[in-house]
Parts: C-alpha cells; structure tokens; sequence
C-alpha cells in the first residue's frame, strides 16, 4: 500500500522502548507522515513530539497509546481533528470513547498498529 496516511500518534515517548516509539518507526519506514502529541516534548528521528493540544490538518489515522482514563482529556480534541479513523491498541480500548467516536463517522479498530503495518492491513 503506497498511498500515505497521515498518522497522529497520542502517547508518543522518546523512549526505544515503548511501543509508541516503535510504531513511529514503523509508520516511517512505510511512508506515513507522522505528527505526534506526548506529556513531555521531545524529537524522534527529527519529527516533534508536541505538548497540548497542536492543531494537525488532513489526519487520516489517530493511533492511541494512552489509557482509557488519560484519553478523557483528548476527547473533543480527537473529534475536532475529524480522523477517518482511531486505532485503540492494547490497553487503550475505551467502550466510552469509541461510541463517540462511532456517532461522529469515525471508523474504530482494535489492534496494534505494529501488526497491522507488519500484516500490510494498515
């Protein structure tokens, strides 16, 4: 699939460790743009990771790498980006969230962004 999907990763570590991290990577190495939003500023690979709530244009996919009580805060935030879709990975998935999400058109997966990128299901 070589159509980019511009990608906002919430949750974003500067951290090797962490799957957000990996998932940055992952996304780049298969031509996605990505922006990214975390509690603490920092760069990866020379993309920004921002504080707050930045205004993004033209998201095509929100992966979330927050738990469900830290994704309250986002919640109109998410909405007002108007993402085609939100990915909940494992630990993130939020019955709550994605109902509202679902009554505004947004499509709704629970996966892992890693497997779906390494699947090609992305």
């Amino acid at each position: 699939m070589s159509n980019s999907k511009k990608t906002l990763i919430i949750g974003a570590s500067e951290n090797p460790e962490r799957y957000a991290n990996k998932a940055f990577h992952s996304l780049k190495n298969h031509q996605h743009e990505v922006v990214m939003i975390g509690n603490k500023e920092g760069v990866i690979d020379g993309v920004s990771i921002q504080k707050g709530n930045p205004l993004f244009n033209s998201i095509d996919t929100i992966t979330l790498y927050l738990n469900p009580k830290n994704q309250e805060a986002y919640y109109d935030y998410i909405l007002s980006l108007k993402p085609k879709r939100i990915i909940f990975n494992p630990g993130t998935e939020n019955v709550e969230f994605q109902e509202i999400a679902k009554k505004q058109g947004i499509e709704i997966q629970e996966a892992c962004t890693l497997v779906l990128l390494s699947i090609n299901q992305y």
